[in-house]
Formats: structure tokens, C-alpha cells, sequence
């Protein structure tokens, strides 16, 4: 296992026990299986608790560790000493480390995987090595040094300075590292470690000094300027931002020179300002009598540990006033000396979450995920390491913020897939992980949603956890709301009566009216671009992306034309004049996506404002945030997008919502497709009628009896779930049973083929070795899409009341990726 001295247990003098001398490490590399840790002796003059982060020798190499225990003997016959502290102080608590241990065990994980989250950001990637030359290099047996060796150590005897290991690799050769390590056996050179980058300070923003009377300065500058267009485009949103905009955003879209000159006139200033932006403070509200029992509730579990339920489903419709509940609960917590977390499951609604809170809890709130700049996310962590917030509000990274003396975990849109991690190990979902924090440190959580997972309501509905309900919209004024109206329009009866437009007729007249009184409307299309397929008329060909098993999607780029893009690798192209086999220049474009929606909204209603709100015109957190201000600000009358218009908008002046095709989606080869339709209908149509107008919902579907269609449009889950838990029931598919998920990936198909059909029988005949009756395996299958960036997948699934009772029998090779409770079948 691991390696150090002698192993006597220390002895008590004069009644004091001598300080534990070993400690058990998670070091930072593969160790074959998620439950190994290494032991160590502990050196006399370091003060060592667990949870401190460390450097240990391994084999050859020394490496990161985190101690997760102490003990008073060893378990192994030689260790060695830990080297150093990277901090000073323990960076996770033992509740911390026992979460840690559970993510690692459930989700089949290597330990340190499942550490690595909890650790500040700067240190979560890889350190870095370099080397410099000492200063008296020991001269004896340089001739005995390989050749790699010396050339090295001549180069750094004429670049003197410490050196990055990776760039010396990059400048002279791969066989760098060797000869590094040959140097410093040598004693030639010293070695060091950088764990993070150094803090940086407050963040800077571009704040503009025109004020309205000073308007004709801008105006004349830019009539001076008129080829510095960069320089004109920054001044312009300068003065439609009173408050500035980031500088570090300024620079990228306008470039470094354009924010330099525009300063250098006078006309704008780097000033320092706090790392978020604070809000007018606001009063809480009067809570409606469903609220008032909703808090009741909760507030009854954070005064009593011993209270009946310590996870509550927060289930209130659209407009319910969901946000009030959470926020008055925060409140209860916070007079108790205890903080709260706050997850939701998008960046996009991270911005509108922040000011909500920041207004009610002004200085108390902070936000963290993965779209901040690294600095920031450092600087975020580290006010939370040190107490200096009490609410903490982000994605789901953020249930690994290190918060002591939790009291409260707030999962908003807990229903969202966006909670799993899908990307890399571990492959958590931060909703379970947040009960398991919870009740770990005695937290009280409350799962939010409109159109709750399945799954969550049939552990409500079994008394597993408690369930609230909020049955009523709620008017700004606190009276009791109407939901909109919501039409379902049939697609192939206007085909029938000659309407060939992406919209019906009724769609139509509603969004003249609306743009016509100047208020706004939101039409959702779960598809970006302008044409999901690309084909050739004359012989059929389907353009598809080189290393996907997909066709490309045809964006339109402004006025220089198109070009084909994969929405899986990112791999794009130009568009062909001809078709490439046939050589026909018949191509035509099948489909639609937000582009092609924005296209026939101004060719319907050429008065119409349009904004796009998708991952093609929002590639970052702070592009969500000023599209989001604009909107709300009256910038424009129609807002199109993708499901990030279905998740957590609340504007007022927003009556009318169409949902250009209901469909998409519905025919996923996956046992939640319907579930995924009706949430996503549900949530944009409760979109519209937020203000003091009646809302109009126009759901466009070719499928109008579908219950899933049915059951969104009467916005009526409790149909929904009904009729849905009849099929899971007929195919034992969760919340009736458990699935894990095995993906594998090869270059090769017919070796991937092979491999995929080998393990599957290993699966099998476990199976049947320990008469397994009620495991099922399912597969091997292609996964969908069959191949992504050049690899071919396949998939096993387990389905089983616990399938870790199986994979625990079995050695899942190292190429197998292992998905406990997958949200996705594709």
C-alpha cells in the first residue's frame, strides 16, 4: 500500500498521549480501486489534522494528498514521511472528508476525484514543476550523466531562472522530464511546486463618466473617430450602462486599444468596485396563506432536529411564489447563526438568482461556478473558507463550497438534468449529494420545483421526504393569480388548410397584437440554428460531421452566408455549393432552429425587436446577463431561444409565449422523453402573465394528443404523473428501480463491438452465478449518437433495485465509464 518507519504505537508519560504519528492519505492519482488510501508517518515538528492538504512521496515522484484520518500505529509494515503542508491550515472538515468518502463509494469513484471538488479552485488543477540550477551545483560524476542530461543542464547554465518543466518539454523535447530527474538525483538542480497562482485583486470594470448632458461629447468623439468602430461600439454601451460593464469583458469583445483610447479621451474610467454588484435593498413580502404553512414547515425543521422531515419537496406551480418561500426560510436560518446554500441549475439564471437575494441579504450573498474567471471563483472560495458570506448561490459545483454551519440547502428547479455532472468523474448529481451533506451536518433541504422529478414525488408520495404545496399564482399585489391561457394548436391541420409558415395563423395574429400594444413575447424552439439537415435533392445525401454520427446543422453567419456546425465536437465547415457525391447543386435545408425562427418573427412582424437567447449568442455568463437586462429593459419585443427561456424568468411585461414545435425531443430513444417535454412545456409556458395582464400560451405540436402535451397545456402534473408512472411501472424503469450506466469508448468499431459484447457476457453469467433474478442487462447497444469526436460508443445498462450489488462483484475495467443513476439514456 504504502511506505515509512517504525510502527511501535507511542507510549503515555505522565498521563499525556503523545500526538498521532500516522495518517492516512488520498493521493492525487489512478489507484486501481475507489477505496485505497496511503499511509504515512507524520514528522515531529508538523502539526497535522485531517483534512489538511498535502505533498507525499509516492514511487518516484512526490504528489498532492489530502489527509483523511490520523492513527496512533501503522497498518502496513514501512512508511514514509509526508514531505510538507501545501496549506497551512486543514482545508476540509471531517464532514467534508465523510462526504467525500460517500461520493467516491456510491458514485464509483477514485478518492481524490471525489475530494477535488471540495478543494479552492486554484488547486484543483495539476501543479506545476520547475526547476532552476542551484547556485553551487555539485561538479563530481557530470560525465556520467546521460546526454539528455547534459544538454539540459547546459541550457540552464545559459538561461539561468527558474523553468516550467512542461514548457522546457515543449522547447527542447519530451525526453525533458527524464533528464530533469536525472539533475535533480544528481543534486544539479532544484525542483519546486506551484499549487495555485498568486490572489488577484477586486475585480475592475469599465465605468463610464458621460452623463446625460454630456451625450454630444460621446456623439462628437464618435463623428471624429468613424473608422475606430470598436471604439464607437464600447461607447455606445457605455452610455446605455450607467453602471459600466466589466473591463475584462470590455477588452475581449473591443479589444484592449479601443478601451485604452476611449480612457485615454476622458470619456471613461478603470475604477475599482466590489466583486459584485449590490442592489437596492428590498423588505419581504407578505406571505399568502400557502406560503405561510410552507414556511411553517420549514422553519419547524430548522428549529427541531428531531422534526419528522429533514428534506421537503417545495412543490408550487409556476408563479407561485416559490423565491418568497425560499427566501423568508433563509431568513429564519440566518437568525439561528447558521448559513444557507442556494443551487440552481443554469448560469444563465445565476445573475437573476444573485440580485434577488443580494437584495433582500445585502453583503451576505456570494455566487459560485464554473463561469466565473479563475480569480474570481478563487477569491469567491476563500470568502466562503473564512466565513465572510452567509448565503452562497451557484451551479451545482456549488454543493462542494466549503459552508460550515450549514443550516439550510435550497435546490431550485431540483427536476433539472443540469444537476448531474456528465463530464467527468465523479459523476454526482448535486441534488442527492446536497441530502447527503445535509444529513451529515444536520441541514434541513427543500427540493423547489414547479414539475418535480418523478422520482422525487414518488419519495413524497411513500413518505420518504415531506411535500408542500403552493397551488396558486401569485400576483405582485399578493392576491391570488389566473395561469395563462394555453391553446394547442395542431401543426397538420394547418398543412391541411394550405399554411406552409413555421407558424400557425393563430400564433401569428398573437404575436402582431402583442408587438403592436408594445409588450413582449417568448417563442421557445429546443434546436439552435437555422436547419438541422443539410441535403442534396437529387440523390438524397445528408451532410454529417466527419467524426460524429450526426448531421451538420446549418447556422446563418450575418450577411457573409453560413456554414455547417456540429453541435457535438464543434466541428465546422462552409457550406457546399455542390453536393459533394453527385456534384447537384439541388441543396436544400430541412428543419428548423432559433435562427430560422428569428428569420420568419421579422418577416411577420417587421416592427418586431428580436433578441436570440442560445449558447451561439451567449457564450459566456456575463453575455446571459447583459442579453437578460436588455430584454427586461424593453430593448426588444420578442426574446427566441432554447430552454434557457423555460427556466426561472420573471418579467411582467411578457404576455405572450409560443412554443414554435412541442415535439422536439419527444421521440428520444429515452424512458424520460416525455417526462423531459412536458417539464420543459410546463416551465415556458408559465413564462406569460407575471404582470397585470392575462398571459396567452400558443403550444404548436403535431402530436396535440400526447398526454405529456395534454398535461402541460392544463398545466396539471398530477395527471401527468399518473399516467406516467403507469409506464414506468409496466417497464420497472426508476423511480421503481435503479439504473447504472456503462459507456464505453473505442476508435475502432469492430474491436469497441467485441470489447462491448465480452463485458455484457462477464455481466451475464455474474448474474446468473449469484441467481441475480430481479437484475436486469440491458444491451449492448450503440449509444446515441453512435459515434462523437471520432470515438464509437456503446452502452450497458444494469437496471436492478440496486445495481452496485452486481458491479461490486465485478472488476469494471478501466475503460468502462460506470454512471450510477444516469439522467440520460442517450
Amino acid at each position: 500500500m504504502s511506505a515509512s518507519a517504525d510502527a511501535a504505537s507511542p507510549v503515555e508519560r505522565d498521563g499525556v498521549r503523545p500526538p498521532l504519528r500516522y495518517a492516512d492519505v488520498v493521493v492525487e492519482t489512478p489507484t486501481g480501486k475507489h477505496g485505497d488510501t496511503f499511509t504515512y508517518s507524520v514528522p515531529d515538528d508538523m502539526d497535522l489534522a485531517p483534512g489538511h492538504l498535502v505533498r507525499v512521496p509516492f514511487a518516484t515522484r512526490r504528489l498532492r494528498g489530502v489527509v483523511v484520518g490520523l492513527r496512533d500505529t501503522a497498518n502496513v509494515d514501512y512508511t514514509k514521511p509526508i514531505g510538507s503542508l501545501v496549506e497551512d491550515e486543514p482545508l476540509l472538515t471531517p464532514a467534508r472528508i465523510e462526504l467525500a468518502r460517500w461520493v467516491a463509494d456510491y458514485y464509483m469513484a477514485s478518492p481524490f476525484d471525489a475530494l477535488a471538488p471540495m478543494l479552492p479552485p486554484g488547486l484543483r488543477s495539476r501543479s506545476r514543476t520547475y526547476v532552476q540550477l542551484k547556485d553551487a551545483p555539485e561538479q563530481q560524476g557530470e560525465e556520467r550523466l546521460s546526454r539528455g542530461a547534459r544538454r539540459l543542464l547546459m541550457y540552464l547554465r545559459a538561461h539561468p531562472g527558474p523553468h516550467q518543466v512542461s514548457k522546457l518539454s515543449g522547447t527542447l523535447g519530451t525526453w525533458t522530464p527524464n533528464a530533469v530527474r536525472a539533475l535533480v538525483e544528481a543534486g544539479a538542480v532544484h525542483e519546486t511546486r506551484r499549487d495555485h497562482a498568486p490572489q488577484r485583486p477586486a475585480v475592475r470594470r469599465v465605468q463610464a463618466l458621460i452623463a446625460a448632458q454630456r451625450l454630444d461629447a460621446l456623439q462628437a468623439y464618435v463623428a471624429s473617430h468613424p473608422r475606430a468602430t470598436r471604439q464607437g461600439g464600447l461607447l455606445n454601451e457605455l452610455a446605455r450602462t450607467p453602471k459600466g460593464i466589466g473591463a475584462t469583458d470590455a477588452r475581449k469583445r473591443y479589444g484592449p486599444a479601443a478601451v485604452a483610447a476611449v480612457v485615454a479621451a476622458g470619456l471613461a474610467s478603470l475604477e475599482e468596485v466590489p466583486p459584485q454588484s449590490v442592489h437596492p435593498p428590498q423588505s419581504p413580502l407578505l406571505p399568502t396563506d400557502d406560503q405561510q404553512r410552507a414556511l411553517g414547515a420549514i422553519r419547524e425543521s430548522l428549529d427541531d432536529a428531531a422534526s419528522a422531515h429533514r428534506v421537503w419537496l417545495l412543490h408550487g406551480v409556476t408563479g407561485s411564489g416559490k423565491t418568497e418561500v425560499y427566501l423568508q426560510s433563509i431568513a429564519h436560518c440566518l437568525t439561528q447563526g447558521r448559513r444557507a446554500m442556494v443551487l440552481v441549475p443554469e448560469l444563465a439564471l445565476t445573475p437573476q438568482a444573485l440580485e434577488r437575494f443580494d437584495s433582500r441579504f445585502p453583503g451576505r450573498v456570494c455566487v459560485l461556478h464554473s463561469g466565473l474567471t479563475p480569480a474570481r471563483q478563487r477569491d469567491e472560495w476563500w470568502r466562503i473558507f473564512h466565513g465572510e458570506r452567509d448565503i452562497v448561490i451557484g451551479s451545482r459545483s456549488a454543493v462542494f463550497a466549503p459552508v460550515e454551519n450549514l443550516g439550510l440547502i435550497i435546490v431550485d428547479e431540483e427536476h433539472e438534468w443540469t444537476y448531474k455532472q456528465v463530464d467527468a468523474s465523479p459523476w454526482y448529481h448535486a441534488r442527492d449529494v446536497a441530502e447527503r451533506l445535509a444529513s451529515l451536518v444536520g441541514a434541513v433541504v427543500v427540493l423547489g420545483s414547479a414539475t418535480p422529478d418523478v422520482a422525487t414525488s414518488y419519495r413524497a408520495e411513500r413518505g420518504e421526504i415531506g411535500k408542500i404545496v403552493l397551488p396558486n399564482r401569485v400576483e405582485r399585489s399578493g392576491a391570488v393569480g389566473e395561469m395563462a391561457n394555453v391553446v394547442i394548436v395542431d401543426m397538420r391541420q394547418e398543412l391541411r388548410e394550405g399554411n406552409r409558415s413555421i407558424f400557425s395563423r393563430l400564433l401569428t395574429e398573437r404575436l402582431r397584437e402583442t408587438v403592436a400594444a408594445d409588450r413582449q413575447a417568448v417563442l421557445f424552439l429546443n434546436r439552435r440554428g437555422a436547419a438541422s439537415v443539410v441535403e442534396c435533392r437529387n440523390c438524397g445525401l445528408v451532410m454529417h460531421c466527419p467524426r460524429c454520427s450526426l448531421p451538420l446543422t446549418y447556422h446563418q453567419r450575418g450577411n457573409t452566408g453560413g456554414e455547417l456546425l456540429c453541435h457535438h465536437c464543434g466541428r465546422h465547415r462552409g457550406v457546399p455549393a455542390r453536393c459533394p457525391r453527385c456534384k447537384s447543386d439541388r441543396i436544400r435545408y430541412l428543419g428548423i432552429g432559433t435562427q430560422r425562427v428569428a428569420e420568419e418573427v421579422a418577416a411577420v412582424v417587421p416592427d418586431a425587436r428580436v433578441l436570440r437567447w442560445d449558447s451561439d449568442t451567449t457564450p459566456t455568463a456575463g453575455a446571459h446577463e447583459r442579453l437578460l437586462e436588455e430584454f427586461t429593459s424593453g430593448g426588444a419585443s420578442v426574446l427566441i431561444g432554447t430552454q434557457m427561456v423555460a427556466k426561472g424568468l420573471d418579467i411582467p411585461s411578457v404576455d405572450l409565449v409560443g412554443v414554435v414545435l412541442a415535439d422536439i425531443g419527444l421521440h428520444m430513444p429515452d424512458f424520460r422523453a416525455a417526462e423531459r417535454t412536458f417539464q420543459l412545456l410546463t416551465q415556458v409556458a408559465g413564462r406569460a402573465g407575471r404582470g397585470d395582464q392575462p398571459g396567452h400560451v400558443v403550444v404548436q405540436t403535431y402530436l396535440p394528443e400526447h398526454y405529456a402535451v395534454q398535461a402541460a397545456a392544463d398545466q396539471n402534473y398530477e395527471r401527468f404523473y399518473a399516467e406516467e408512472m403507469e409506464y414506468r411501472r409496466a417497464q420497472s424503469n426508476p423511480p421503481l428501480s435503479k439504473l447504472a450506466r456503462l459507456l464505453y469508448r473505442n476508435s475502432d468499431p469492430k474491436a469497441g463491438a467485441v470489447e462491448a459484447a465480452r463485458f455484457a457476457g462477464v455481466l451475464r453469467r455474474v448474474v446468473s452465478e449469484w441467481d441475480m433474478t430481479d437484475v436486469d442487462i440491458i444491451g449492448p447497444a450503440p449509444s446515441y449518437p453512435h459515434r462523437v469526436r471520432n470515438a464509437w460508443r456503446w452502452q450497458i445498462i444494469v437496471r436492478a433495485p440496486e445495481p452496485r450489488a452486481l458491479l461490486d462483484k465485478v472488476d469494471v475495467p478501466p475503460a468502462w465509464h460506470v454512471d450510477i443513476d444516469p439522467v440520460s439514456m442517450v
